[in-house]
């Protein structure tokens, strides 16, 4: 259980990077009330999309999406099918680096917190999920797992939008 001076605290830190409300603070589960995000925005799933599948798992003392590298045009609508073929959980975050740095950091001071983000999902061993995600912008984004020692252990992907 969180104190109440760890939850101000995170109440902080939430407002400050503009990723949830005061609602959510101290919470081990949180949704954003992001309106925009930084690598483009939720897809519409009775569209058409490029399908990729990212498989999520452990391997000779590393951790790994596979692909950990996909390129998609500028206005591209992309349907990922997620799968962890691992014996451990774990999840896909969607946005820039620097959002997934900063929302690392939160998850080392919450390390249980689950998403219910449209650029997020966190999944059980041997669970499928998916997100639909339209890219607006063109540039470089990451996926990655955010749960702490995840990334340290190679859990990062990356996305060009060209």
């Amino acid at each position: 259980m969180l104190k109440s001076r760890d939850a101000l605290a995170a109440a902080g830190m939430l407002l400050a990077l503009g990723t949830a409300s005061l609602a959510d603070a101290g919470r081990p589960g949180h949704a954003h009330d992001q309106i925009t995000f930084s690598a483009g925005e939720p897809g519409d799933p009775k569209k058409p999309a490029e399908v990729y599948l990212i498989v999520m798992r452990e391997t000779e003392g590393k951790m790994v999406f596979i692909p950990d590298r996909i390129e998609v045009r500028k206005g591209s609508q992309v349907r990922f099918i997620l799968r962890n073929n691992g014996a451990l959980e774990h999840e896909f975050v969607l946005a820039s680096a620097e959002d997934n740095r900063k929302h690392a950091e939160e998850m080392r001071k919450y390390p249980d917190m689950e998403h219910e983000d449209p650029n997020a999902k966190r999944l059980k061993p041997r669970q499928s999920s998916e997100i639909v995600w339209r890219f607006t912008k063109a540039g470089e984004f990451e996926f990655a797992c955010l749960i702490p020692g995840h990334p340290e252990a190679g859990m990062i992907g990356k996305v060009i939008v060209k």
